[in-house]
């Protein structure tokens, strides 16, 4: 039986192990998380727990994913990597650190191992990796979400989130900026813009309010000399976190499937 260990419990985390043990054989599960979390409450029984890193490296899983949050990258995973255990990054917003891939990178070599990022909520990024050998191309990334995503944002510009009647931009600018200012749910602009790699330069991120959708949706406008695209997905919202679409977790059962196959 493969053994996943994971960082962090919530609804992402949560989604991907019920889909994996709807697919059997499905791996066994040790999850890390903090005495004082709630998402203990949340735990089943057949799943192991401990409050350490090193307690988590010390039962050797096959895979380690990440699922806890930006903050705890930086100071988690790295030891994941020194034991030579893969890891999978959902979190990928904290790679607008400047340094921090190219260190675990580096890090992950080192000790024979493989660092992954997950794709999370969005689609497309073939196309994306194909146009990042053009230097020259153009790429816009918007966030579009329904105003209940966005409630405390839209208060401290004035605006009642259920009263919207238009959209309200509430970002425009660097996908590092936007990782930064919306740690919880921007993860998929860094992910686009590692995907592009020196071509990044040419990309710009947005984030939107808007009371005609329904969706969380992300919109990829793309220009090269290859041509053009146009890559709209529609994500139903996750049940356990709104600013999180249900697909995120879909997405990472399948990756870690693939990563144990």
């Amino acid at each position: 039986m493969k053994h996943v260990g994971f960082i962090g419990y919530g609804a992402v985390a949560r989604d991907a192990h019920r889909l994996l043990c709807e697919h059997l054989p499905a791996p066994r599960l040790t999850v890390l998380l903090r005495p004082e979390s709630p998402s203990r409450a949340t735990v089943t029984p057949d799943v192991a727990m401990v409050d350490g890193i090193a307690d988590l490296v010390a039962t050797r899983p096959d895979l380690v994913v990440e699922a806890a949050g930006q903050h705890v990258v930086a100071t988690l995973v790295p030891e994941v990597l020194a034991a030579g255990i893969p890891a999978l990054v959902v979190s990928t917003g904290a790679f607008a650190e400047p340094g921090l891939l190219a260190r675990m990178t580096a890090q992950a070599r080192q000790h024979g191992t493989r660092l992954s990022l997950s794709a999370g909520a969005v689609a497309g990024l073939d196309y994306v990796e194909a146009v990042a050998l053009c230097p020259e191309a153009r790429l816009r990334y918007t966030s579009r979400k329904p105003p209940a995503a966005w409630r405390a944002e839209l208060a401290v510009l004035g605006h009642e989130a259920p009263a919207l009647t238009s959209e309200v931009v509430l970002f425009e600018g660097s996908a590092d900026e936007a990782a930064r200012r919306y740690p919880r749910n921007l993860n998929v602009a860094l992910t686009i813009k590692l995907r592009l790699g020196a071509a990044a330069g040419g990309m710009t991120v947005r984030v939107v309010a808007d009371p005609n959708v329904v969706m969380n949706t992300h919109e990829i406008e793309v220009e090269s000399r290859l041509g053009a695209a146009v890559m709209r997905f529609g994500n139903v919202p996750s049940a356990g976190n709104p600013k999180t679409s249900a697909l995120t977790g879909h997405t990472l059962a399948a990756e870690i499937r693939k990563a144990l196959a």
